[in-house]
C-alpha cells in the first residue's frame, strides 16, 4: 500500500506557521513583562521602590545610580532604566548585578527576604552575590561594579 504524497508548498506552510508561533510565543514574553509595569517602569512591591531617575553626576563625573539611604539592609532597589539592581546585604556593603534574570531575560521584580526575585518563572538570586538561589534560573546574575562616594552609589 502506498503512502500518501504531502506536497512540499503544504511541508513549508506547515514549518512557516510553526516558526510563526514559536516567534508570538517569544515575544510574548517580552508583553507580559511590559505589560506587569516592570519593563518600563518598575512596579512597586514590599521590600523594593520605585525606580528614580540617575542624578546627573557624581564628584568624578560619573552618574549617580541612587543614594545610599534608598538600598535598605538585607534588601536593594531595581533601577528599571539602566537595567541594574542595587543591594544591600550587610550595613554599608553595597553589591550591583544586571536587573536582567538568566533564565529568559525578564526584567526582576523585587528585592525581598534576602533574595532578587523574577515575576516570571520564579526564579531567585542571592543579594549578596548573585547567585541562584531557586530555578528555573542556572546561572547567577552578572555583576555590575560600582562605588559608594560619601552618600551616592555611583556606576564604575
Amino acid at each position: 500500500m502506498a503512502e500518501p504524497s504531502v506536497p512540499a508548498s503544504s511541508r513549508r506552510t506547515l514549518l512557516a506557521c510553526a516558526g510563526a508561533a514559536c516567534a508570538a510565543a517569544l515575544a510574548g514574553c517580552a508583553r507580559y513583562n511590559a505589560s506587569n509595569g516592570i519593563a518600563g517602569g518598575q512596579s512597586a512591591a514590599a521590600g523594593s521602590s520605585s525606580a528614580a531617575p540617575a542624578s546627573p553626576a557624581g564628584s568624578n563625573g560619573s552618574t549617580v545610580l541612587a543614594k545610599t539611604t534608598d538600598i535598605p539592609v538585607g534588601g536593594g532597589k531595581i533601577l528599571a532604566g539602566p537595567k541594574i539592581v542595587i543591594t544591600q546585604p550587610k550595613a554599608g556593603s553595597f553589591k550591583a548585578f544586571t536587573a536582567v534574570c538568566t533564565h529568559l531575560g525578564c526584567t526582576v521584580g523585587t528585592v525581598s527576604g534576602g533574595t532578587i526575585n523574577c515575576p516570571c518563572h520564579g526564579s531567585k538570586f542571592s543579594v549578596a552575590n548573585g547567585s541562584v538561589v531557586n530555578g528555573p534560573a542556572t546561572s547567577p546574575l552578572a555583576p555590575i561594579s560600582i562605588t559608594v562616594q560619601g552618600t551616592s552609589i555611583v556606576r564604575g
